[in-house]
């Protein structure tokens, strides 16, 4: 039943903000590209989410930028593609006070390089960076997210025996 309302992005940001570990982090997606190259999420300024200094706490930060370019890759890569995170580093700049946002893109270049790098059915993993912001633009920190992706074996080419 889950897979019905996951089947636009529409519906897949609709199923993400009821999920217990993004709703109760006060983390939202606000936007989705139906086209899955787009999304935009905000961490609110809850009581719970902020530290003892009265900054976002910095697990919050992080955990905001953790499902959005695997979510995204999912939306992307059809039915035919393993995506999920492989490694992540964040860089905090500043304290982030009240609401923080990010903004994921994936550009066309970087899904064909995807792509050509996994055709052979190689593990590929692309790097995104995102950056966390608050409402004034100023950037909080600095998100580093390593993606693994390849093809699932049914959709890879067959191994051609290597000639004596």
């Amino acid at each position: 039943m889950l897979r019905r309302f996951c089947r636009t992005a529409n519906g897949l940001r609709r199923v993400m903000n009821l999920w217990p570990p993004l709703l109760f982090s006060g983390i939202q997606i606000m936007e989705m590209s139906e086209d899955y190259r787009y999304m935009k999420a905000r961490l609110r300024n809850w009581p719970l989410t902020r530290n003892l200094h009265g900054a976002q706490f910095g697990g919050s930060l992080f955990a905001m930028t953790d499902a959005a370019y695997s979510l995204m890759l999912n939306g992307l890569m059809s039915k035919k593609y393993y995506v999920w995170d492989k490694s992540s580093h964040i860089d905090f700049i500043k304290p982030g006070r009240g609401e923080v946002y990010i903004e994921c893109h994936i550009s066309s270049e970087q899904l064909a390089e995807i792509q050509e790098r996994t055709k052979e059915g190689e593990k590929f993993f692309p790097e995104f960076e995102v950056r966390i912001f608050d409402k004034s633009g100023e950037t909080v920190a600095i998100a580093k997210r390593v993606i693994y992706v390849r093809l699932k074996p049914s959709f890879r080419p067959p191994k051609v025996p290597a000639a004596e």
